[in-house]
């Protein structure tokens, strides 16, 4: 009694056993149309960014967050940059480093990027020193002239722990005979696996003393900062390189990453934009329930207005009875989602058990179980998303309850 009228009504309509049973099966198919549509994509979207986070954190276990360098020369000054950046509170590792282009030549040739650390700074900035399958990282001591490949390089190379690898750099040399590349064997001391198949392919550890002096550079290529919030990479860069001074340049992980960092956010939108029209398939069922609705009530509508009820009171009602329905079915989503997310794991493991297929081979994807990452913005714009179309839903169908002339609709009474 104390509720609006139109209020009232709606949520009576809403409770109240139809005449036409197909009218009910439509309104039933319009809640689990929209349910359906909310589960599958907060599932899908927290799928898309469990796989996300996986490479970006595996990819970012072996890169900097932030990386500073010159203007084309070797930087000196690397151990004051270093002492600077640690000094920054923002700042969990500094190291310096050496990146050349080169071609590795075992038993088979293939190019890669060698990279000179510092083995005593490079845990804070990598966790190369973790990702070792064979060798030891401490193998990497000054003039040993070892090196560490990735799992993938040492398969094309053809070669294993103890091995000699002939590394031809980019660099060139003056001799008797013309400019030629400077050529040094290292000795594979160690083999990695980062999980990502790009610098397990592409990617070669060396001491940076030695690279120095093969290479004849008085520096470094840059310095490499590890953060505590991975976000603030390109701030902190900046903030570093004008404490440093003029002549530096900085560039963050998204920078460094953009393809795969856009690709990966542009099918996520693209992924969310798609399922979307699976709440809108719902949202139409609920345009169809309500267009019936307002047929089979037409008689209740000429009374309401007969009473007194003006043709906004009658829009309200079909309205609050619309909504209704879209939030019992956005609601149920949301719970549906939040729930299938949380146990899809064990949902795929049982499949594979009972199916005894391998959904996700690890050869193939690096990934062991199916990532998920739930978060919470998503989750409040697809709930936003489903309730905007379900509201939207129900305008035309109330505008055309509003429209209603009693003395028409009563005439066949």
């Amino acid at each position: 009694m104390f509720k609006p009228i139109p209020v009232s009504i709606g949520l009576r309509y809403l409770r109240a056993k139809r005449r036409n049973g197909f009218i009910s099966f439509i309104s039933m198919a319009s809640i689990l149309g929209i349910a359906l549509g909310v589960t599958v994509l907060i599932t899908t979207l927290a799928v898309m960014s469990g796989f996300q986070k996986e490479i970006r954190d595996r990819l970012l276990q072996m890169t900097a967050h932030t990386t500073i360098t010159t203007d084309g020369a070797p930087m000196s000054d690397w151990q004051r940059a270093v002492d600077t950046a640690k000094k920054d509170p923002r700042v969990a590792g500094a190291a310096p480093y050496i990146e050349i282009q080169a071609m590795l030549s075992g038993p088979r040739v293939q190019g890669a990027i060698v990279q000179g650390i510092d083995p005593a700074l490079e845990p804070g900035v990598s966790v190369i020193n973790q990702k070792l399958v064979k060798g030891s990282f401490d193998s990497l001591t000054p003039g040993s002239y070892h090196l560490l490949v990735g799992k993938e390089l040492a398969l094309w190379l053809g070669v294993d722990v103890g091995d000699t690898v002939l590394v031809t750099l980019a660099e060139v040399q003056g001799t008797p005979v013309g400019a030629m590349p400077r050529l040094k064997r290292f000795t594979v001391s160690g083999i990695f696996e980062a999980g990502y198949n790009e610098i397990d392919k592409g990617v070669a550890f060396a001491n940076m003393a030695d690279l120095e002096r093969v290479l004849r550079m008085d520096g470094v290529t840059g310095v490499r900062l590890k953060l505590h919030d991975m976000d603030k990479a390109l701030d902190v860069g900046v903030d570093l390189a004008h404490t440093l001074g003029g002549g530096y340049r900085v560039s963050d992980w998204t920078q460094q990453n953009a393809n795969l960092y856009h690709s990966l956010r542009m099918e996520k939108v693209v992924m969310g934009i798609l399922l979307s029209l699976i709440i809108a398939m719902g949202a139409f069922n609920l345009v169809s329930s309500q267009v019936m609705l307002v047929t089979d009530k037409q008689a209740d509508i000429a009374i309401l207005r007969t009473l007194g009820l003006t043709p906004g009171g009658v829009m309200q009602v079909f309205m609050v009875q619309g909504s209704l329905i879209g939030i019992i079915g956005t609601v149920a989503g949301v719970i549906g989602g939040i729930t299938l997310t949380l146990n899809l794991e064990r949902i795929l493991g049982a499949i594979e058990t009972l199916f005894n297929v391998k959904l996700l081979p690890e050869d193939v994807y690096y990934i062991t179980g199916l990532p998920t990452d739930m978060q919470t913005p998503d989750i409040i714009v697809i709930t936003v998303i489903a309730l905007a179309m379900s509201f939207l839903a129900t305008l035309y169908p109330a505008w055309r309850a509003a429209r209603t002339q009693p003395a028409e609709a009563l005439r066949y009474e």
